[in-house]
């Protein structure tokens, strides 16, 4: 068994995403709320390891009890997510559920459209 090799803040990162999961995630939080994207592309960086593992940790678990009302399912792939990029088994895992979202659910990785009117409001305005 080999050990893992952690990334660390002197690793050669590309501030871009360059293989095809990374853009894949990428596309994914360009969907997020800005102030959630912002939070978990800076989770992400390399130099957020000792913040990364404990809060992927606590989203799993927050996840798992989704049935009491402060927590919720949520929670669960978000965590996965964090704790992917450190552990190379659930990376590739991670990486095989997003290529089947893309070929299942190509409109979960499309671009939002800013100029998409809200659905509820063009229907009131067509009952009208």
């Amino acid at each position: 068994m080999t050990p893992y090799k952690r990334r660390s803040a002197d690793d050669d990162v590309q501030p871009s995403a360059t293989t095809a999961p990374d853009q894949r995630i990428e596309r994914l939080m360009d969907r997020l709320p800005r102030r959630v994207g912002s939070v978990i592309r800076w989770l992400r960086q390399p130099s957020c390891f000792w913040i990364r593992m404990p809060a992927g940790a606590l989203l799993i678990c927050g996840g798992l009890v989704s049935f009491l009302p402060i927590f919720s399912l949520w929670m669960l792939p978000l965590g996965l997510l964090l704790l992917a990029e450190d552990v190379p088994p659930l990376r590739s895992a991670i990486s095989r559920f997003l290529h089947w979202v893309e070929r299942r659910y190509p409109h979960w990785l499309a671009a939002r459209r800013a100029d998409k009117p809200d659905a509820k409001l063009g229907h009131e305005r067509g009952s009208l």
